[in-house]
């Protein structure tokens, strides 16, 4: 069978049909009360940029519930903590300033999503705020919402990703074996192992 693909928002509206009512009309541009709630509750999001020439990344963010600080009803502010100094998504951010975000709240099958333009930002008076186990992060990525609305729970229920009855964390090799598999690294998978063994999470943060 030969591939058909679709080349016009034409064809593919004749194909999935009309925006159902609800999902048409759920954008906002304001936080919400129950927005700022699900803020609060949510310790993790993944944030996805791209370059000026449509080059695509998305990176996650982590840290405690709340860690996403609220500067007014269209405006937050995520902390970044030390990583691998890629800056993939901070670079594109400089070339490019549209992001799109990804709240999750563990068991919780909805997300909160925001749209809008994002800078990077290096000191602020909030910044004191932003301090989780004496770590004060050296710059924070700030967004002005340009739309924002819940995303409905189909795919976190399709993949049962709350499940631990579906969890399989070992069907593939630890990471420090895909490590040594897949890149040219010096050290030993033994070595490996002791780096991102039981240490690594006293690392978060220092």
């Amino acid at each position: 069978m030969s591939w058909v693909e679709i080349g016009s928002a034409t064809e593919l509206r004749e194909l999935l049909g009309e925006v159902m009512p609800r999902a048409a009309t759920k954008e906002r541009v304001r936080l919400h009360e129950r927005d700022r709630q699900w803020l609060a509750a949510s310790p993790f999001c993944l944030i996805a940029t791209s370059d000026a020439d449509g080059n695509c990344d998305v990176s996650p963010k982590g840290d405690p519930a709340g860690f996403v600080h609220v500067i007014d009803d269209t405006t937050i502010a995520i902390p970044d903590r030390p990583g691998n100094r890629r800056a993939d998504g901070f670079l594109n951010i400089l070339a490019n300033p549209h992001v799109g975000l990804i709240f999750l709240i563990p068991g919780r099958n909805e997300t909160l999503r925001i749209n809008g333009r994002a800078r990077l930002v290096r000191e602020a008076p909030f910044f004191d705020e932003l301090i989780v186990k004496g770590h004060r992060p050296a710059l924070a990525l700030v967004v002005e919402i340009e739309q924002i609305f819940f995303h409905c729970a189909k795919a976190f229920l399709r993949s049962e990703l709350w499940k631990p009855g579906t969890w399989n964390p070992d069907d593939l090799p630890s990471h420090a074996r895909l490590v040594k598999e897949i890149q040219a690294v010096e050290e030993t998978v033994e070595q490996l192992e002791a780096y991102y063994g039981e240490t690594y999470a006293q690392k978060l943060y220092g």
